[in-house]
């Protein structure tokens, strides 16, 4: 059970070592250019492979189809549902979770996000059996990797979800034989990594440089931090530390230089190096430079 890249990984792994019979995903919502739909990653896997793919609107509601085919391990990752206690309580070897968190820290769906914007040093991935609340199950295995200061949020979630295939497979023989670990969660530990808001996604730039940087590398590429200028909004994928003192007000565009937009923050001044400017494509600071006058913009502020 899952539906974006980060399962599609394990999905793969998995089709690979054990007998799948079904992949539940959730419905489709994007479209191409042409109307049609675009299938995630693991159903398109899945119908390659002619497995029986489900994509109920409301697992809680639609879940028979499951139950059906008589599971008798159900592994999900990053799915996006709350799976109902009718279904965890099924398979003779319980629902597996892969969750890319070093839990208790980080339940929800947007830990690597939250990791990368906390400025965490590590994070890693659980293995841990499944119950009604949310990523509150006993944990089987975690393994952790550091965060590299620079690292964006594609690249994290690509290597957490091989570090999370990888564990499963060594994790699942003990599962089977009933060898496994059984941890329960320390409560007091407990920390969250909630669905990214709209209010989350906004940079404030009267924050700290190195906030900033963290804010723009943990929602790069998706859905993407952004500041409006001149009344339009700026998409912000990278960005780099300077060490140069800021001397105007927060959010001010202090220079432009081929190599970014340098904008003052709290601290010091920020470089914006890949951006996407309302109604344009995104591009490089060099390119997007090209046709414009550098000083009509310097000494405006991002608001």
């Amino acid at each position: 059970m899952g539906t974006p890249s980060f399962a599609y990984a394990v999905l793969v792994k998995l089709a690979d070592y054990l007998d799948v019979v079904m992949v539940v995903c959730q419905p489709d919502r994007e479209k191409d250019r042409k109307g049609n739909y675009i299938f995630s990653p693991c159903k398109s896997f899945a119908i390659e492979r002619g497995i029986e793919v489900f994509q109920p609107s409301k697992i809680r509601e639609e879940y028979q189809k499951i139950l059906d085919v008589k599971p008798d391990i159900i592994v999900t990752a990053a799915y996006g549902q709350i799976i109902p206690k009718e279904i965890l309580d099924f398979p003779k070897y319980g629902c597996i979770n892969v969750h890319a968190s070093l839990l208790p820290k980080l339940r929800g769906g947007a830990p690597i996000h939250h990791a990368i914007i906390n400025g965490e040093s590590k994070t890693g991935v659980t293995i841990m059996y499944m119950d009604e609340k949310m990523d509150a199950g006993d944990i089987i295995a975690q393994k952790e990797m550091p965060i590299s200061d620079n690292i964006c949020l594609d690249e994290l979630y690509s290597e957490l979800s091989l570090l999370g295939r990888d564990l499963l497979i060594d994790t699942i023989p003990s599962i089977i034989n009933g060898t496994n670990k059984r941890i329960r969660q320390d409560e007091k530990e407990v920390t969250y990594g909630l669905n990214i808001t709209k209010e989350e996604e906004k940079v404030n730039f009267a924050n700290s440089s190195v906030n900033i940087h963290n804010q723009i590398r943990g929602l790069s590429s998706i859905p993407g931090a952004y500041a409006m200028l001149n009344g339009k909004r700026m998409k912000i994928y990278h960005s780099s530390l300077t060490e140069i003192d800021s001397t105007k007000e927060a959010g001010t565009i202090e220079d432009i230089k081929n190599d970014g937009i340098y904008v003052s923050t709290k601290d010091y001044l920020i470089k914006l190096v890949d951006i996407k400017l309302e109604g344009k494509k995104r591009c490089l600071v060099k390119d997007f430079i090209n046709g414009i006058k550098k000083e009509d913009l310097i000494g405006e502020k991002f608001r």
